[in-house]
């Protein structure tokens, strides 16, 4: 018997978002994300750390995945071609939300004092 995969509203239409399977969209919900545009708003590695901080213990897998849905591009490709960047974004992201949360909007980033 052939699994349907779950799929997300995004504006009236039914989104199927690339690399992410039953197991990755019952973390994304319930970190909160539950729609394609949430998604679009984090992006990956704000979503990602949101599943980290709802007690999910993710593999790096998911921030590929979620790269790739994002892009539409395989997760294999976004593991070889952006690995660092997301990495280096990654340790920025938790770095950041000990000292001032993770749920600030996409585009404002805390304020560097020089």
């Amino acid at each position: 018997m052939r699994r349907s995969r779950r799929r997300w509203p995004c504006d009236a239409v039914q989104t199927r978002l690339r690399n992410l399977g039953p197991a990755s969209m019952t973390m994304l919900e319930k970190a909160g994300i539950d729609s394609v545009t949430r998604l679009r708003e984090l992006g990956a590695v704000r979503a990602y750390r949101q599943v980290q901080l709802s007690g999910a213990r993710p593999s790096l897998n998911l921030l590929w995945a979620l790269e790739g849905a994002l892009t539409d591009q395989p997760w294999q490709q976004i593991a070889q071609a952006h690995r660092l960047s997301l990495l280096v974004e990654l340790e920025n992201a938790s770095q950041n939300s000990t000292t001032s949360g993770v749920n600030r909007p996409a585009g404002q980033r805390r304020a560097v004092k020089s």
